[in-house]
């Protein structure tokens, strides 16, 4: 028999719907190199209680130099199939937040396995915010022209069509980085929802009204 005098349990914490729904996917990040992946993905983790990965660093780790160093010594091919096959792996690794570099969305397998095995968020940044954030960093190899805003504008037009088929999209601005991964919270709150707990979309009917009373006394 049901206790009517306790209270009805309430929804339960977006967390806890996010984990429970998210089974043994991994949550990864896609976009533009300085879109806050890195940043807003250990907040996110750290707010699931879920490992946090950077592909670039395991990048940096398994091939024993920087990033940079990888590019100037070995090019921009062996760098992209080295990314290839590091996040492959991070891939198997069960439920984690992974933040991946700029590029690594752009290779069709990457993203068929990203597909299979995780929920894409794109973390779309505007030029004005990338080169904000990037502008004094000597880390970023395809920055290093004649013209970083002319490079970053071409390379936003090249990959946002494709950053566009990510699962998820979350503006990333200036906001506190905190804001953004709530943001992030309830987009995938709303994506891993049980289709009968999501609300329908569009406007709702009005509830049903009581029939006036001259209808009343013709049905007598």
């Amino acid at each position: 028999m049901t206790d009517l005098t306790q209270p009805a349990p309430g929804p339960a914490a977006p967390e806890a719907a996010i984990l429970a729904g998210l089974g043994k996917r991994l949550i990864v990040l896609v976009g533009m190199m300085g879109a806050g992946k890195s940043t807003v993905g250990r907040r996110l983790a750290a707010r699931l209680r879920l490992p946090f990965v950077d592909a670039d660093t395991e990048i940096e780790t398994a091939a024993g130099m920087t990033i940079p160093e990888i590019f100037e010594t070995r090019g921009e091919d062996y760098f992209r199939n080295g990314e290839a096959r590091v996040i492959a792996r991070l891939l198997e690794s069960g439920p984690t937040v992974l933040a991946t570099g700029g590029g690594a969305f752009m290779r069709e397998e990457t993203r068929q396995r990203i597909q299979e095995k995780a929920v894409s968020v794109w973390l779309k940044a505007d030029a004005d915010v990338i080169m904000r954030r990037v502008r004094r960093r000597a880390d970023r190899p395809l920055l290093q022209t004649a013209d970083p805003e002319g490079t970053v504008a071409r390379l936003l037009s090249e990959r946002e069509p494709v950053y566009q088929t990510a699962d998820i999209t979350i503006c990333s601005r200036d906001v506190p980085h905190d804001r953004v991964v709530e943001d992030c919270l309830e987009a995938l709150q709303a994506f891993l929802s049980p289709p009968e707990t999501r609300q329908p979309d569009g406007p709702q009917p009005d509830p049903i009204q009581p029939d006036p009373p001259q209808a009343m006394s013709a049905l007598r």
